[in-house]
């Protein structure tokens, strides 16, 4: 008899899951998917396209997280997978306890039934929370491999956000103008520009992670190594031959309490500490000793985050609106970014907190994370989105604004007041260093 199963998830591994354990598998029936974390990807069907028609010939339908007791009482559920990340334990605990008090099996899937194996070298990293500097880490990594006169390509954790997912199913970005090609929300943005823009490699990300993988493997401009750009504190879609994670000791402990950012650090080969240059020696000595704990073979790079500051003299004495980078202040929790360092350091006289002048679904952001002060984070999960964050910069009277994601924010909204934009890049601090462990790499795969 076929088990009835609800896959928990956020647009992203929960997709991954199913398609490589229950797409084609008759011993299950996925009734449905639940959201959580990002707004309004609930609502759509995943289609019978990617779902296949053989088993699900009208798709699988998509609910509120919230209606999860309901819904496993309503279709008979006999398990539910749990597939999204970057949440304390007690919250996986706790979304456990309401599986299992309406009759269900509460399932954690890990890499045997989930990853897929590369015909290319791969180098997989990730992170323990969302807003540790996993981005600039594979961005510092492509920049060594390919100095080193290899062809990269990096395949990025999905960010399938786009009503009709068929459209994502496999994404390749090589240009500025695919990002407008494939209709890209701010969020997905923040990752690929970095990529075409700065380091010059080609990046793909999308729903349907063995054919992704297949494309890259065999992506036109050639390919020596896959490298999986990992999002949030995921563990990889792919087998990796190095593992690189990084940890933050600006939220020391959370390499040890957060799902599924510990699995990251136990099976991490090579762990960067980053932000070193922030972080007090205390909390840094924290990290360093969780890691070692749980991981004692492990490989431990320090670094930090260096900014990059296009007009550092607007900020000086100004009221400034810092807009940060939306993930890693709401569901990573961080109550500063770039760009709020970047406006302490050049003297802003006073943060101009956003919240009076708020419009739209922004409000809700506010609502769902009180944390976040008076900073705004770059909400762009669609359209509609993207023009509430544009009134609410207009709205704010301040002098300046301080952007501090990775992206060219004025291309896709529009910012009356003056601007200044915030990068970062990785910078190994000491030995081992990143240079040294992939030169190992390349070695040991033959790869020059």
């Amino acid at each position: 008899m076929k088990r009835n199963v609800i896959i928990i998830g956020a647009a992203g591994r929960d997709f991954h899951n199913f398609n490589t354990y229950f797409r084609g598998n008759k011993n299950y029936n996925v009734v449905a998917f639940t959201a959580e974390q990002i707004p309004g990807i609930d609502g759509r069907p995943y289609p019978k396209e990617l779902a296949g028609e053989d088993l699900y010939p009208n798709g699988i339908p998509i609910y509120p997280e919230s209606q999860l007791p309901e819904l496993i009482k309503k279709y008979n559920v006999d398990e539910c997978v749990f597939a999204y990340s970057d949440r304390p334990y007690p919250y996986v605990m706790q979304v456990s306890a309401i599986v299992n008090a309406a009759g269900a099996n509460f399932v954690l899937m890990g890499p045997k039934d989930t990853m897929l194996k590369s015909t290319k070298p791969v180098i997989a990293v990730g992170s323990t929370r969302t807003g540790c500097g996993k981005s600039q880490t594979s961005r510092r990594v492509i920049e060594i491999l390919t100095g080193m006169g290899l062809k990269v390509v990096a395949v990025r954790h999905p960010m399938p956000y786009d009503p009709d997912l068929n459209k994502q199913r496999v994404q390749r970005f090589a240009t500025v103008e695919d990002l407008k090609k494939h209709n890209c929300t701010i969020e997905e943005m923040e990752e690929y520009e970095p990529h075409v823009v700065t380091k010059r490699n080609v990046i793909y990300a999308g729903v349907d992670y063995e054919e992704i993988l297949r494309a890259a493997e065999k992506d036109p401009d050639g390919c020596d190594v896959i490298i999986w750009d990992g999002g949030n504190n995921d563990f990889p879609f792919f087998e990796s031959d190095l593992f690189i994670g990084v940890a933050d000791p600006l939220r020391p402990g959370a390499e040890i309490s957060y799902y599924p950012g510990e699995v990251v650090a136990r099976m991490a080969d090579v762990m960067v500490i980053n932000k070193i240059d922030s972080a007090s020696l205390a909390d840094i000595n924290t990290v360093r000793k969780n890691l070692i704990a749980i991981n004692p073979d492990v490989k431990i790079v320090d670094a930090a985050s260096v900014l990059t500051i296009d007009k550092p003299e607007l900020i000086k004495g100004k009221r400034v609106l810092v807009v940060e980078d939306g993930p890693t202040l709401t569901h990573g929790e961080m109550d500063l970014g770039a760009g709020t360092v970047a406006a302490m350091k050049y003297g802003a006289a006073e943060f101009v907190d956003p919240k009076p002048y708020i419009v739209g679904s922004l409000k809700e952001t506010f609502e769902t994370y009180p944390h976040i002060g008076a900073l705004l984070p770059a909400m762009g999960y669609g359209e509609k989105q993207m023009r509430d964050l544009e009134q609410t910069i207009a709205n704010t009277p301040c002098d300046v604004v301080v952007v501090g994601t990775p992206i060219d924010l004025p291309r896709f909204i529009k910012i009356k007041q003056p601007v200044v934009k915030i990068g970062y890049e990785l910078q190994e601090i000491g030995q081992p260093d990143l240079k040294v462990i992939l030169d190992e790499f390349v070695k040991k795969h033959n790869l020059k």
